[in-house]
C-alpha cells in the first residue's frame, strides 16, 4: 500500500510539472512578445497585457500541436487594442490568434493578418478568432491589400467582427498559388462581416476564394454561419473563383451585391438567407456561371436587383472562354428554394451582349447561353402578385424546368411547363420569413436528389415529409435572424444615437467656434446676417447650416484662397436656405487632395451659389456615397458640379448617387456638370445620375469640348424635363441608349443637341 502511495504521488508531480510547463507569458512590449514567441511551447498562452499597441508588425512562429496549440491573446477583451502601422503574420502549426482589437489604423503591407510569413514559413491548422477589425483601412482607397489573407491549409477565421473597409481590395481573400494552398478545407464560419461601404469602382468584395488564375485549383472552403450586414462595396460580395467551395447558413442582410460563383465549379450553396428591403434596387442574391453547382434550400426575400444583382442571376458565357472571363453554365441544380417578394427571380443569359459586337472584340461577346441545368422544386411567392417571374436575355433552352409552383400568372416570354400557378397558403414565420407552400404539389426526384437530405432549418426531407421550397411543412424549427449570433461575444457595436441640437450664430466667430464644437448631427442655425469668412470652413462630422428665418437668407462671403467648403472624410454637409458668395479664385465645396479614408456627403438646398471657380471640385481617390442639390440658384461661376477626376478606367467614379434637381444654373463658362466613369466593368453600381427639372441659360460659353452635361460611362441616368435656352455649344449631353437611357420631355433653345448613343464605346479592363 505504501509503494502505491508512492507511485500515485510520484504520477501526481510528474503531472503537475507537465501542467506547469504550459506557461501563461505576460508580455507588454514589442521586445518582450518576440522572445516570448521565441521561446514558445505546444500549450503556452503569450497574453498581451492590456493597453494599445501602436506601429507593430507582429510574426506569430511556432509550431504547437492538436491538443495543445501555442496562443496569442489579449489579457482582457476588448482592452488590447492594436494601432498606427501594424499587422501580424502566422508561420507554423497549431498557432491561435485571440481577442484582439484592430483599429485607429492601417497595414503598412499588403495584408493585416496573413496566414503565412514567406513562401516556405506558412500556417496550419491555425486560428484567428474572436478578433475586431474595425475601419483599419488605408488613407488612400486606391491603395490596394486585404485585410486577412489565408494561405496553409486546415485554417480557421472564426468569430469575429470585422468592418469598414474602403479601399481597393477583398476584405478576406483566400490564397490557392501553390500546391501547399490547394485542398485548403479552411473554415470561415461564425463570423460578423459589419458593413462596407461604397466603394465606387471594382475590387471591393468582402470575400474572395482564389483569383482567375487559380481558378481550376481545388479549394473545399467552408463558409458557414456567417452574417454577412450591408456589404455593398461591389456587386461581388463573395467571389468564389476555385473549385468545391461551400456555402452554407449564411446570412445576407441589405447587402447590396451577390454570392457570385465567378470561376470555378462545382460549389455547393446550401440554407443561406438573402434578406433585402423596400429601399434599395441593388440587393441581390446569387449569380451563376461555370459548372456543375448545386443551389439548394435558399431563401430569398424582399430582393429588388436585377440583372448582375437579380435574386438567380444565371449567366451567359463566351464561346472558349479567357480564363479570366465567363465561362458557359452548365450542369447547374437549382432546386428547393425559396422566393417571397422578389418580383422576377429568375434572370437567365445575364450579360448577354451580342448587340454591342460594334464595340466590342469577339473574345468579349457572351453567346454562350446555360445548358443541361435544373430548375426544380422552388416555390415564388409575392404577396402582391406579380405576373413576370422569368427575366430571358436570350433563349432560355438549355433549363429545365420541374415542379416549380407560383401564386402568379406567368406572362413572361418564357413560359415553361414546369412553372405551375396555384395558389398558396402562407405562413410568417417571422418579420422576414414566410414559409408558403400550395396546398397539393408534386416534388420532382431529379438525378441525385435523393441526397437533399434537409430543408434550410436542418429538418430531415423524408418522404412522407418531404415538399418544395426551402422549408419542410412540418419542421420543429423556427428561424430567429439575431445579429447577436454572429462575430464576438464581447465587442458591442456601437450605436450612438445621441440627440441632435441647434447652435445658434450671430458672428463669424461664433460660426467657427460652433463648427470646432458641434456634435456629429448638430444644426447650425444662422442668424439672417452677412458673415465675412477668410478661413476655410473643414467638414468632418455630420453638421447642418441653415438660416435662423426661412424668408431671409444669411448670407457667408468667403474670401478664402482655396475653397470655402473643405470635405473630410466622414464629413456630411447639409447646407439650406443660405446664400453662398465667392472671390471668383476658390470652389465653393472640395475635397481634400489625398487621404480621403471615408466617403462624404454633400446635400444643398435652396441655397444661392455665385463667384466661385466651381461649385464642386474632387480629387482622385474621394468618394461620396450622395452628392444632392435641390431647388438651388447658381450663377456667374467658371464650372460646376465636377465629379470627373477618376480617370484611369477602371470602372471607377467619384460618387454613387447624384441628384441634380429643379435647379437653375445662369452663367456657368464651361461645363454645368461632368460625372464620369470610364472603363466597361460590372462589379459596380456604375453610378446613378437623376438630372431632372433643372433651367440652363448662358452655359458653356467657354466649353473646350462643346458638352454641356457630362455622363460619360454612367449607368443608371434619369433625364428628363429639363430646360437648356441659350447655351452656346454643339452637344447638351450624350445619353447610352444601350443602358435604356432617354431624353424625356426636355425643352432646347439654341443650345445643341442632346444625343443617344446605342454602343458606348469604353476600355476594356481585362
Amino acid at each position: 500500500m505504501k509503494n502505491y502511495i508512492l507511485v500515485l504521488n510520484f504520477l501526481f508531480v510528474l503531472f503537475s510539472c507537465q501542467k506547469n510547463q504550459n506557461s501563461d507569458i505576460l508580455v507588454s512590449t514589442t521586445d518582450d512578445i518576440e522572445t516570448a514567441i521565441l521561446n514558445a511551447k505546444p500549450g503556452d498562452n503569450i497574453i498581451l497585457k492590456n493597453g494599445s499597441y501602436k506601429d507593430i508588425q507582429i510574426r506569430l512562429v511556432g509550431n504547437g500541436e492538436a491538443n495543445k496549440p501555442i496562443t496569442l491573446k489579449a489579457e482582457t477583451y476588448g482592452k488590447v487594442t492594436i494601432e498606427g502601422e501594424s499587422n501580424l503574420q502566422i508561420g507554423g502549426n497549431y498557432l491561435i490568434v485571440d481577442g484582439l482589437y484592430f483599429k485607429n489604423g492601417y497595414t503598412p503591407t499588403g495584408q493585416i493578418i496573413r496566414f503565412k510569413i514567406n513562401d516556405t514559413l506558412v500556417a496550419n491548422h491555425s486560428k484567428f478568432t474572436n478578433c475586431v477589425i474595425e475601419e483599419f483601412t488605408q488613407p488612400n482607397r486606391d491603395v490596394s491589400d486585404h485585410w486577412i489573407e489565408m494561405w496553409g491549409r486546415h485554417n480557421e477565421i472564426s468569430n469575429n467582427y470585422i468592418t469598414g473597409k474602403s479601399n481597393f481590395g477583398p476584405t478576406v481573400m483566400v490564397m490557392l498559388k501553390g500546391n501547399q494552398h490547394i485542398k485548403n478545407h479552411h473554415q470561415i464560419i461564425n463570423n460578423h462581416f459589419g458593413p462596407r461601404p461604397r466603394k465606387g469602382g471594382p475590387h471591393g468584395e468582402t470575400m474572395q476564394l482564389g483569383d482567375s488564375g487559380t481558378s481550376m485549383a481545388p479549394s473545399y472552403t467552408n463558409v458557414e454561419n456567417n452574417l454577412f450586414e450591408r456589404c455593398n462595396g461591389e456587386v461581388e460580395i463573395i467571389s468564389s473563383k476555385s473549385n468545391y467551395n461551400r456555402f452554407k447558413n449564411n446570412v445576407f442582410f441589405e447587402s447590396e451585391g451577390s454570392l457570385v460563383l465567378r470561376h470555378g465549379n462545382y460549389a455547393t450553396i446550401d440554407g443561406n438567407m438573402f434578406i433585402g428591403n423596400e429601399n434599395s434596387e441593388f440587393i441581390g442574391g446569387i449569380r451563376v456561371i461555370n459548372t456543375g453547382h448545386w443551389i439548394t434550400n435558399n431563401y430569398f426575400y424582399k430582393l429588388k436587383g436585377s440583372t448582375f444583382r437579380a435574386p438567380l442571376a444565371v449567366m451567359n458565357g463566351i464561346p472558349k472562354s479567357p480564363q479570366n472571363r465567363y465561362n458557359q453554365v452548365t450542369d447547374v441544380v437549382v432546386a428547393y428554394n425559396t422566393y417571397v417578394d422578389c418580383e422576377t427571380p429568375f434572370h437567365f443569359s445575364v450579360g448577354s451582349n451580342v448587340s454591342q459586337s460594334e464595340v466590342l472584340p469577339k473574345s468579349e461577346i457572351r453567346s454562350a447561353r446555360p445548358i443541361r441545368t435544373v430548375v426544380a422544386n422552388n416555390i415564388i411567392y409575392n404577396e402582391t402578385p406579380f405576373n413576370y417571374p422569368i427575366k430571358s436575355y436570350d433563349k432560355v433552352d438549355g433549363v429545365l424546368f420541374k415542379n416549380n409552383y407560383t401564386n402568379s400568372k406567368n406572362k413572361s416570354e418564357v413560359t415553361p411547363e414546369g412553372l405551375i400557378t396555384k395558389g398558396m397558403t402562407v405562413k410568417r414565420v417571422s418579420d422576414t420569413y414566410w414559409n408558403p407552400n400550395p396546398a397539393v404539389a408534386e416534388v420532382y426526384s431529379g438525378f441525385d436528389f435523393i441526397n437533399i437530405k434537409t430543408d434550410l432549418l436542418g429538418n430531415t426531407r423524408t418522404k412522407e415529409n418531404n415538399t418544395i421550397g426551402a422549408l419542410v411543412k412540418d419542421n420543429s424549427k423556427t428561424i430567429s435572424f439575431d445579429a447577436s449570433n454572429y462575430g464576438t461575444s464581447w465587442f458591442k457595436i456601437d450605436e450612438k444615437t445621441s440627440k441632435s441640437k441647434t447652435i445658434e450664430v450671430t458672428s463669424n466667430k461664433e460660426l467657427l467656434t460652433a463648427i470646432i464644437e458641434a456634435n456629429n448631427g448638430d444644426i447650425i442655425s444662422l442668424k439672417p446676417a452677412s458673415y465675412n469668412i477668410t478661413e476655410t470652413l473643414s467638414i468632418d462630422k455630420k453638421i447642418t447650416f441653415k438660416s435662423s428665418n426661412n424668408n431671409i437668407k444669411a448670407i457667408l462671403n468667403f474670401n478664402t484662397s482655396n475653397t470655402a467648403f473643405q470635405m473630410l472624410p466622414k464629413g456630411i454637409l447639409h447646407i439650406e436656405n443660405v446664400v453662398l458668395k465667392g472671390n471668383n479664385t476658390q470652389a465653393a465645396f472640395k475635397t481634400l487632395e489625398k487621404n480621403m479614408t471615408s466617403a462624404y456627403g454633400l446635400w444643398i438646398e435652396n441655397v444661392e451659389i455665385s463667384n466661385f471657380n466651381s461649385v464642386l471640385e474632387v480629387s482622385k481617390g474621394s468618394f461620396a456615397d450622395t452628392v444632392s442639390v435641390r431647388n438651388s440658384n447658381i450663377k456667374n461661376c467658371l464650372k460646376g458640379i465636377q465629379l470627373n477626376k477618376e480617370t484611369n478606367d477602371k470602372g471607377d467614379y467619384n460618387s454613387e448617387f447624384v441628384y441634380v434637381v429643379d435647379n437653375t444654373f445662369e452663367n456657368i463658362s464651361e461645363n454645368v456638370f461632368n460625372y464620369y466613369r470610364g472603363g466597361y466593368d460590372e462589379s459596380t453600381i456604375g453610378g446613378n445620375l437623376i438630372f431632372t427639372g433643372n433651367t440652363l441659360k448662358k452655359c458653356g460659353t467657354t466649353e473646350k469640348e462643346n458638352i454641356l452635361i457630362k455622363n460619360r460611362g454612367i449607368v443608371n441616368v434619369k433625364f428628363a424635363n429639363n430646360r437648356f435656352i441659350n447655351n452656346p455649344v454643339k452637344v447638351v449631353a450624350v445619353l447610352w441608349g444601350e443602358k435604356g437611357q432617354e431624353s424625356i420631355n426636355n425643352t432646347v433653345v439654341n443650345s445643341g443637341e442632346i444625343k443617344v448613343v446605342e454602343n458606348l464605346k469604353l476600355k476594356l479592363l481585362y
